[in-house]
């Protein structure tokens, strides 16, 4: 049996494991949360726990999220687009497609990502370095406009310069001010869909 396990990968200790049941209790939990999550999708694990408390269950938001998970369900909520791309704004090819990334400064990549807020968004947008996955600069933002993320690339160019420079294909990557400072230090773009 060791024998077998270490050839199939495997601890021996998961080789005996037997599933446990889910309790009555657990059960209960997850006909209620269900039938509350189609009256409420935009409930999450923890308006769900308040909900469920509210009800006369002594649940904690850890255990609701578990729930969550075995049933598949996620809140249901509006994100912002980060990657909306501008009609007119000129795209470039993708150039990365079967390229080995072996040295820092090779390939820079750049990405806008939203930190949900108790009234609405802030935006995060970071460079990094592909190879060393080392982050060259980073800015904070309330709003979606292009002037962050170049501030952001006007910090990392100060620190060095890539061959290639990879985005999506987003308005505040596509916009005139981002790529002419790309193109003006000789970088080539490389955009993704």
């Amino acid at each position: 049996m060791v024998r077998q396990c270490r050839l199939l990968g495997i601890s021996r200790s998961g080789l005996y494991y037997r599933p446990v049941a889910v309790s009555e209790e657990d059960l209960a939990l997850m006909k209620m949360i269900d039938r509350q999550y189609l009256a409420t999708p935009f409930y999450g694990a923890r308006r769900l726990a308040a909900w469920l408390r509210r009800q006369g269950h002594r649940v904690n938001r850890k255990r609701v999220r578990r729930l969550m998970q075995v049933m598949g369900l996620k809140a249901i909520y509006r994100c912002p687009r980060t990657s909306a791309p501008t009609p007119g704004h000129r795209i470039y090819p993708y150039l990365l497609s079967g390229m080995e990334i072996t040295r820092p400064n090779q390939v820079w990549a750049a990405d806008i990502t939203y930190i949900p807020m108790a009234r609405g968004f802030l935006y995060l947008v970071a460079i990094m370095d592909w190879c060393s996955r080392y982050v060259l600069s980073w800015r904070l933002s309330n709003t979606l406009d292009t002037g962050f993320c170049v501030e952001a690339l006007e910090e990392a160019l100060r620190k060095g310069q890539p061959h290639i420079f990879n985005t999506d294909q987003g308005a505040q990557f596509t916009g005139e001010a981002f790529t002419r400072m790309l193109e003006q230090h000789g970088v080539r773009i490389s955009m993704a869909w």
